[in-house]
């Protein structure tokens, strides 16, 4: 298929030199981490084993003309603190914000719009439940309330206890450190006060239906503010824990507006071009088509390096890996050198993933019949994401239950965008760049493969044809697509799985659980080796804070061996 690339400049590394650290993979958490590491003084090369660096915050442009986020295609959880401390505006990120932010077209010919405008949210929910609409913004408001409560252990490491042999100053400073966090997390409780406590213990431990339907009486608000609860993951609306997954997607923000979406100029490898130019710019060293096939182990217990596929070999004493955790420990490393029950932890995390994307060109915007607004063009029901085939939890649980069955939902759940209506940079005149992320789709699917061109097309017809039913004639408009399955996000992505987070963001998955428990510090029984990307805390999705925070666990460890 014809590309181009879209990357930072990279180039080859220098041979035979020695490394303060080597970073595998440059998705935007290596890069994010390579950009601290260098800040703080390290020598850093980030090896990516793809032709372009982004790892799932990637642009490509698939078919001439049209440059797709390929993979992840919205952003809001970039911590704050990388944009401010990394100057990634300077760096050329640009951000453009999505209002209304969301567009739910219905087959009865009604719609609902919602956005960070009140009275638009008021006036539209208004359409389906007074009472909903009068409830709503009291939702939000606890929401944003809780968001602030889980803003502080997003940007620290879990207080991890200490592993292997440690001075006693190691002891009591690493015994303050966790006593000062429990000691903030009481006082945010407290401030929090008990029936919001109790209402954000319930949050986190309740299906989102349950959350839902405790706020909600419309079925179209509620299947809207659902999928946020089950994006990316293999879980039902009726499944206990996803309710934080709901509170996960809400988290973020765009210039101080908390949980606003945005498309970001260029697609989402801007996000990671921008984190690199900060990188390079403080001295990191990035190299593409750098495919590493094993980490190097000296003595059993410490890294020496790495081994590429090519057979060269590049030396350092500190590796991260920003690969999932399975393909780091239980493909890169030797596995005699892991202990068991670290390695069992690892092996029988839940990857799974339900999740397809489906990347298309257009020559014209899709026209859907319950909307109005702009008859000609582009109007509000179109900046937004669009929300296909759900206008009930019932229908999304219904979705979600086909696939635990091992086969395709029959009317799958279909988040659609279209972020040229904002971008103008990524489509000609006039046509359109449209992302579908779709579910629910199994690994492998009982009556078929994705390994069949034929299987696939009719995959994708049936998505293309569901949309039909909302906006008819959208098929027709479509110049031409990438498809890619759970399998081809492993395969090309490098997603054990397929799953978007490096694993599920369950509650027995998050904090001091991630990636396994007693290791959640971004450390691992091997000596010098450093996870940093999503199957670390705090998870999934463009966050950059696992980058972040492994980075200042690598220098605090270096300052502590030169003392």
């Amino acid at each position: 298929m014809w590309r181009r690339r879209f990357s930072a400049g990279c180039a080859r590394a220098p041979k035979g030199k020695k490394w303060d650290a080597i970073v595998i993979g440059g998705g935007h958490n290596g890069l994010t981490a390579a950009a601290y590491l260098a800040r703080g003084g390290l020598s850093v090369t980030v090896l990516e084993r793809r032709h372009v660096i982004g790892g799932a915050a990637v642009t490509e442009e698939l078919i001439p003309g049209f440059k797709f986020s390929r993979c992840s295609y919205l952003q809001s959880l970039l911590r704050p603190s990388i944009i401010r401390e990394l100057e990634l505006a300077k760096h050329g990120l640009r951000l453009l914000k999505r209002n209304p932010s969301s567009f739910t077209p219905c087959l009865d010919g009604r719609y609902l719009l919602l956005g960070p405008n009140k009275e638009l949210n008021h006036s539209e929910i208004s359409k389906f439940s007074k009472q909903d609409a009068d409830a709503y913004p009291r939702y939000e408001e606890q929401l944003e309330k809780f968001c602030r409560f889980m803003d502080p252990l997003l940007d620290s490491p879990p207080p991890e206890s200490l592993h292997g042999i440690s001075s006693f100053n190691d002891r009591l400073r690493n015994k303050m450190h966790k006593s000062a966090f429990w000691a903030r997390c009481f006082r945010q409780a407290v401030s929090l006060g008990q029936r919001d406590m109790v209402d954000f213990v319930d949050l986190l431990l309740s299906p989102a239906s349950k959350v839902l339907n405790n706020w909600f009486k419309s079925n179209v608000l509620k299947a809207t503010l659902a999928t946020d609860a089950v994006i990316g993951a293999t879980v039902s609306v009726h499944t206990p824990g996803s309710g934080y997954v709901l509170l996960h997607h809400v988290m973020g923000e765009t210039d101080s507006d908390r949980g606003i979406w945005s498309y970001v100029e260029g697609g989402m490898g801007s996000v990671s071009v921008a984190i690199a130019n900060a990188a390079k710019e403080a001295g990191a060293h990035i190299i593409t088509s750098a495919e590493v096939s094993q980490v190097l182990v000296e003595d059993s217990s410490m890294v020496k390096g790495v081994l590429l596929a090519d057979g060269t070999e590049m030396h350092s004493s500190i590796i991260l890996s920003n690969a999932t955790p399975y393909r780091t420990f239980m493909e890169l490393v030797p596995s005699n050198v892991l202990p068991d029950d670290f390695l069992h932890a690892i092996k029988y995390t839940d990857y799974s993933s339900g999740t397809t994307k489906i990347n298309i060109a257009v020559d014209k915007l899709p026209h859907f019949e319950s909307c109005k607004l702009s008859p000609s063009g582009a109007g509000p029901q179109h900046v937004g994401t669009i929300h296909i085939g759900a206008e009930s939890m019932e229908e999304i649980h219904s979705a979600c239950q086909e696939a635990a069955n091992g086969l395709p939902s029959q009317r799958p759940i279909i988040e659609m965008t279209i972020p040229s209506v904002l971008d103008k940079t990524i489509s000609p005149p006039g046509k359109h760049v449209i992302n579908l992320f779709i579910q629910y789709t199994p690994y492998k699917p009982l009556d078929g493969s994705w390994l069949d061109p034929t299987y696939r097309e009719s995959f994708a017809q049936r998505c293309f044809k569901l949309i039909d039913e909302y906006a008819p004639g959208f098929s027709s408009s479509i110049i031409g697509y990438d498809m890619l399955t759970p399998r081809d996000l492993e395969r090309e992505i490098g997603l054990t799985g397929g799953n978007i987070f490096h694993g599920a963001m369950g509650l027995d998955s998050l904090f001091l659980m991630r990636p396994a428990k007693g290791w959640s510090n971004y450390r691992t029984p091997l000596q010098g080796l450093y996870l940093c990307g999503s199957g670390a805390h705090p998870g999934g999705g463009v966050m950059g804070a696992p980058g972040r925070n492994a980075a200042h666990e690598v220098l605090q460890d270096v300052k502590k061996q030169l003392k």
